[in-house]
């Protein structure tokens, strides 16, 4: 008679995953809800516990509870440690460990790597990754270092937790901020408007964190010859730039005119930067005009880069649209970048994730603001800062009841794995 063998079922590493950033946000917020993790030392609800984990995990800053004032010294070093795993990526991670203790990366491992940090190839992933890991951590030593001597000015020996708290939730994109109080919640950097130092430091880590690793490997690699940069790395640089320096002239002259010329020029440098996942504000949002919020809005939606700590729909996703619609009008059959074809998979990919950011970005909008009894306009600026895990909100993140407090915690969760991963892992 016949052995009959079974297979091995395996996970694909796109479902590793989606799964590995769902079993660290559970866990983070099972901890969460321990009572020393917070200053008055009583148990968090697991909604509030489980949107914070969410929000640190998907690095995206909107948070429901002061970081600064409710939670204790522990509970911010483990939304910290949150944050650099979301930020790193769960797999990066885990295959960080695995280096460490000396084990042999396996060929799935290394696929699985490949896949979340969006590689191009299996070859050489090891070595990428520990270019990664290495770069994030003197990246945010940097900035730690040059952010110390204003915390530490402000606030004392206290003052190197808030540079090294800062330094990691900017370069991952998270917006997470303590320097709330009791007395003033939710200031984010509104106090450091004026402060060239804070200001710049904190821009420049999230531009770096959020045009992705691959692209930091093609600099390092060919320096200034951008000529030999990959086609993604050139597409990401060149959106990058654009979607900076448009809004903030925008910004310049519609909001901040009441400003001094220097702080106007960093005000609206920073809220044209800070949209593209990284959630920090350092002018008051509500009171900027319409057309500016709806601008931020749409930079909230389009997020980072590919394999990058950011979120959202993607620069090259925004980029492969638009030169698809340019190509429709010139007539040709195809899209070209660089004096290259793109692919019709990679257009049909860029519009399905297009389509899905929008709509859970206008449904989750349109269920708060029912909910809620709140404006429109409102709610869908907070949906598209949750679905492009940014962390800018208008001041509703706290008063919001527990459903849109769930709607929210999906959207911040699928805006962070990714579109093309959640397709794939079905």
């Amino acid at each position: 008679m016949p052995k009959i063998t079974h297979r091995k079922k395996r996970l694909s590493s796109f479902k590793l995953i989606v799964l590995g950033f769902a079993g660290v946000i559970v866990l983070g917020a099972l901890i969460l809800m321990l009572p020393f993790s917070s200053t008055a030392g009583v148990v968090t609800p697991f909604h509030e516990a489980l949107f914070t984990s969410t929000s640190a995990v998907c690095v995206t800053g909107l948070v429901v509870q002061d970081t600064g004032s409710y939670w204790s010294a522990f509970g911010q070093t483990v939304i910290l440690l949150l944050i650099q795993i979301g930020g790193l990526g769960v797999v990066t991670v885990a295959a960080l460990f695995a280096m460490l203790s000396g084990r042999k990366i396996s060929l799935m491992q290394r696929s699985t790597m490949q896949d979340a940090i969006s590689a191009p190839k299996v070859g050489g992933i090891v070595r990428l990754t520990r270019f990664i890991v290495r770069g994030t951590f003197l990246i945010e030593l940097i900035g730690m270092i040059v952010m110390l001597p204003t915390f530490c000015g402000n606030y004392g020996i206290k003052g190197i937790w808030m540079a090294a708290f800062h330094s990691v939730s900017a370069f991952c994109n998270a917006g997470f901020d303590i320097l709330g109080t009791a007395e003033n919640k939710y200031p984010s950097l509104t106090g450091y408007i004026g402060n060239p130092a804070i200001n710049i430091t904190i821009m420049l880590l999230i531009i770096v964190g959020g045009i992705g690793f691959l692209t930091w490997d093609d600099i390092y690699t060919n320096k200034w010859h951008f000529k030999k940069y990959r086609m993604q790395s050139k597409v990401i640089l060149v959106t990058t730039a654009i979607l900076i320096i448009a809004p903030a002239v925008f910004f310049f002259f519609c909001d901040f005119t009441g400003l001094p010329l220097a702080e106007r020029i960093l005000a609206s440098l920073f809220q044209s930067v800070t949209p593209r996942t990284a959630g920090f504000n350092t002018a008051d949002l509500p009171a900027m005009t319409g057309s500016s919020k709806a601008i931020m809005t749409l930079l909230m939606l389009v997020g980072g880069s590919p394999g990058s700590t950011a979120g959202g729909m993607k620069t090259t996703t925004l980029a492969v649209l638009i030169l698809s619609a340019f190509s429709v009008c010139r007539k040709k059959d195809d899209a070209e970048v660089c004096g290259r074809r793109i692919d019709g998979s990679a257009v049909k990919n860029a519009a399905a994730v297009a389509v899905m950011y929008f709509l859970l970005f206008f449904v989750g909008g349109i269920v708060i603001s029912t909910a809620e009894g709140l404006p429109l306009s409102t709610c869908l600026y907070e949906t598209a800062s949750a679905v492009g895990t940014v962390g800018l909100t208008l001041g509703i993140t706290p008063q919001l009841g527990v459903l849109s407090q769930l709607i929210l915690i999906v959207l911040m969760y699928l805006g962070r794995v990714g579109g093309l991963t959640l397709i794939y892992a079905a």
